[in-house]
């Protein structure tokens, strides 16, 4: 196979948005290791070597802070280095030790209890938005009517916010995705500008949250993470760039996972038909729907330090993309990775990530993932696809604009 061109591979094109598997395919077979144009970043496609990547210190997580930085010495304030300044505090864009006490202090209020607890919570909220869609006749947006506002909803009320403000929740996710993302297409023009003013808003909001809860504290999570008493606790700042944090990777990646799911559930019906056969599948179900299509394509990390990866030297200031999505369908690690098998096992898919940045949220969205899909199985037995979806030309994620379908 001819060896892919460094100009030629751009994954936020229609084409590669559409179908970014038959280009991870020419990479992962001619060139596992590839330096992309496009990006100004190396694209690695093996599973082995992107599972190795997260145990490789040259490979940094603190990947706002240096772009950041350059930005400012190149004397480039703008819309852009104002929303990069707001998220250099985030657990997600740092490395330890800052990490490690961040993911300490927010690790009790994701206990496995606590979210096991809210099981009948996303049940209800599920059954709540499949009502509506249940009345509804003809083509609908799934993803608009139920993937979409089902994680929005969870959030909000996880932070003890009123549910009607989970719109506001829904507009905030949507322009930081626009920057964490990297969007490709006329959606790059304004995309810092809006995400701007989001964060601004979305700011402001969870300090007069923070203010009420400590006021009057409950049984929701933003309480749990002010609960902890001491020099060792999170200040007012963190907290909002824990809800910030909770709120965009919860809300995109969860919409990504269902709607993905339910998919490729509808392109393979042998694979549906046995689910509705063995409703006790759901659990390796989704995780084979998670390795078969996940909500993430790539991750991203900054080089720190002289490493190597196949032969390739790869350098300090230079960026390397983890590309989940080609590693989970890597033939050398799973048998037949291009089909769906819903009782695969053993299935050690990497879709959320691996070592101690694994996404802290991972049990959450597996949940709602786990009943949302499971509900709409069970209460919408005539569910077809009525027109191909577009994807989002975006780098990060693998999502669609629409889920059209009907039921019957």
């Amino acid at each position: 196979m001819t060896v892919p061109r460094a100009d030629s591979v751009d994954l936020t094109t229609p084409a590669a948005s559409a179908d970014p598997f038959a280009v991870f395919r020419a990479l992962r077979e001619s060139d596992p290791v590839h330096w992309s144009e496009a990006h100004r970043a190396w694209l690695i496609t093996r599973y082995d070597d992107v599972s190795a990547a997260f145990q490789n210190k040259a490979f940094s997580n603190d990947r706002v802070r240096p772009v950041l930085e350059r930005k400012r010495q190149a004397g480039a304030e703008s819309a852009a280095t104002g929303v990069l300044g707001l998220m250099t505090g985030w657990m997600v864009v740092n490395d330890p030790p800052v990490h490690t006490r961040l993911r300490k202090l927010a690790a009790g209020a994701f206990k496995g209890q606590r979210i096991a607890a809210m099981d009948e919570m996303i049940t209800r909220i599920v059954d709540e938005h499949l009502d509506a869609f249940v009345r509804g006749s003809g083509p609908q947006d799934l993803i608009s009517e139920v993937a979409y506002p089902l994680p929005a909803t969870v959030i909000a009320t996880m932070l003890g916010a009123p549910p009607e403000d989970r719109d506001r929740f829904r507009e905030w996710s949507d322009e930081l995705a626009l920057v964490a993302f990297g969007t490709g297409g006329a959606a790059r023009a304004d995309r810092h500008e809006r995400a701007l003013r989001g964060l601004r808003e979305m700011e402001s909001y969870f300090h007069t949250l923070i203010e009420k809860r400590r006021a009057e504290p409950g049984e929701d999570m933003l309480s749990a993470l002010m609960a902890k008493e001491g020099d060792d606790r999170l200040s007012d700042d963190e907290l909002v760039g824990m809800c910030a944090l909770l709120l965009f990777a919860g809300h995109e990646t969860t919409t990504n996972s269902i709607a993905n799911s339910v998919l490729a559930l509808l392109r393979h019906p042998d694979q549906l038909d046995r689910l509705r056969r063995d409703p006790a599948l759901i659990g390796p179900a989704v995780e084979e729907l998670l390795r078969f299509d996940g909500p993430i394509k790539v991750l991203n990390r900054w080089v720190v330090a002289e490493t190597e990866v196949r032969g390739k030297p790869i350098r300090p200031g230079e960026r390397v993309h983890l590309v989940l999505a080609s590693a989970n369908r890597d033939p050398e690690k799973f048998a037949d990775p291009d089909s769906v098998d819903l009782g695969r096992s053993p299935n050690p898919h990497i879709a959320f990530g691996k070592g101690i940045h694994a996404c802290i949220g991972a049990q959450l969205a597996r949940m709602e993932t786990r009943i949302a899909v499971a509900r709409v199985v069970e209460r919408l037995p005539g569910l077809a696809l009525a027109e191909e979806p577009e994807w989002k030309d975006v780098l990060a994620s693998r999502s669609m604009e629409k889920l059209v379908v009907t039921h019957s």
